[in-house]
């Protein structure tokens, strides 16, 4: 069967060649209408006096007759349309809509459709059958890697009909995981690609984009750089950001995006997001960066005795499969410690000294470790310290005994002045007794 657009030779059976009937005059009808205007989207072809039709439409779909001489042959043309919304070049994750359309001289089949991608994996569609002449269909959403040649299998069984009308299919978006999660030890290099697919799929549309990062979903988003990709598929960046400490690599692959970040910092964790753009519609991916880092309170050399915290952090919410262990160089089971499901934090006290060990593990797999080396401190120290401690014991001794001997000198002087009131008290009551007797007797 012949579909629209596409061009199809009809044959006038009854005539071979080198037959006196090559030499007849032939005539082509549609329905009744005579096919005069040889040259344009019809032709007759020698000798067999076939009739091509290029160019094809759905209204030249119909009875078609051959006649020579006496001689009549009547042949029926059935012709598909298939149609694929937006002209068959999509953005990741777009569902694209598919409508065939059929016109036939006798009454329309009811057609059985089947797709198959460009792998040839039949695809799950919803087909929608309006009426005989129109069948929508509804596919899933896309990927990058669908881009190809698909095929649409059209089946009737009566009258009987196996057709396989393949189209194209260009699905521009990334080569990257859907969400990719890269891990990095603080102070560390990093870089990080978006892999393009319109090199490959030989996208021949000129698209733009840009790179955006955000600390944490519903923060701030930061434009870092825009993109153009002309038609001939060169990438053209213009680095945005002046604040942002990153760099453009130079001699990167083709159809690739890609950042570096020479030195990276706690706080520059969380999510960087490429985002595509073609005719007013978006593609977009993310890679969501979690730094880690180690640390120790006190800082320093470990004193005999004494113990240090070490501290393993990471910058952001680990998935449910992953964890962080600590764990003592050649050390004992003692030793280890795993933080709780999508702990951020993990601490572990340390007596001894010794090379630590800080690993994130997600599905039994070491990401990424850091190491952090506990000194013990030299003898010299400990005997300040050990003197140190001593000394302060025993100039807290002193200070008690001064505040004792002190003490007791001020009550002893309270006392004694004490007593002297008393004193004084008295001799001054004796003597105004006195005073009054004396009184007494001059007035008698």
């Amino acid at each position: 069967m012949p579909s629209f657009g596409g061009e199809v030779t009809l044959n006038c059976p009854g005539i071979i060649a080198g037959s006196k009937l090559t030499q007849e005059k032939v005539t082509w009808k549609h329905y009744n209408t005579l096919l005069s205007f040889i040259g344009d989207r019809f032709d007759i072809k020698s000798p067999h006096k076939q009739l091509q039709v290029r160019n094809l439409k759905l209204t030249d779909a119909g009875i078609y007759t051959c006649k020579y001489g006496s001689h009549e042959v009547r042949t029926s043309l059935h012709i598909f349309n298939l149609n694929l919304s937006l002209d068959g070049h999509f953005l990741q994750n777009e569902a694209p809509e598919l409508i065939l359309m059929q016109n036939s001289s006798s009454p329309l089949p009811d057609l059985s459709i089947t797709l198959f991608d460009s792998n040839n994996n039949r695809v799950t569609a919803e087909v929608q059958n309006k009426n005989r002449q129109k069948y929508i269909v509804n596919l899933k959403k896309l990927e990058a890697m669908d881009s190809g040649t698909w095929v649409c299998q059209v089946h009737s069984d009566s009258p009987l009909i196996n057709e396989n009308i393949s189209f194209a299919v260009k699905v521009l978006g990334f080569q990257n995981p859907d969400l990719e999660r890269k891990y990095a030890a603080v102070d560390s290099t990093v870089i990080l690609s978006w892999h393009l697919n319109s090199q490959k799929i030989k996208w021949k549309e000129g698209f733009t984009g840009q790179l955006n990062w955000k600390q944490q979903e519903g923060a701030n988003a930061h434009e870092l750089l825009d993109f153009n990709a002309t038609a001939q598929g060169e990438l053209n960046e213009t680095k945005k950001s002046s604040n942002f400490l990153f760099e453009i690599p130079e001699g990167k692959r083709e159809s690739t995006i890609e950042v570096k970040l020479p030195k990276v910092h706690f706080n520059h964790s969380g999510q960087y997001q490429c985002q595509l753009k073609y005719q007013g519609r978006y593609a977009q991916n993310k890679i969501e960066l979690v730094v880690m880092k180690v640390s120790a309170n006190p800082a320093g050399p470990l004193s005999r005795g004494a113990n240090i915290t070490l501290t393993c952090q990471v910058s952001g919410l680990l998935p449910p499969s992953a964890y962080l262990h600590w764990e003592r160089v050649n050390g004992t089971e003692m030793d280890k410690k795993n933080s709780k499901q999508q702990e951020v934090k993990l601490d572990v006290n340390v007596s001894a000294a010794g090379l630590w060990s800080c690993h994130l593990i997600e599905d039994s797999d070491r990401k990424i470790s850091l190491h952090y080396l506990v000194e013990e401190a030299p003898v010299w120290i400990n005997y300040v310290i050990i003197g140190a401690s001593i000394g302060g014991s025993l100039l807290a001794f002193a200070l008690g005994c001064l505040c004792i001997i002190s003490g007791i000198s001020w009550q002893r002087r309270r006392q004694r002045a004490k007593r002297m009131a008393q004193a004084r008290q008295h001799l001054l009551e004796n003597r105004t007794c006195q005073m009054g007797k004396n009184c007494f007797q001059e007035r008698s």
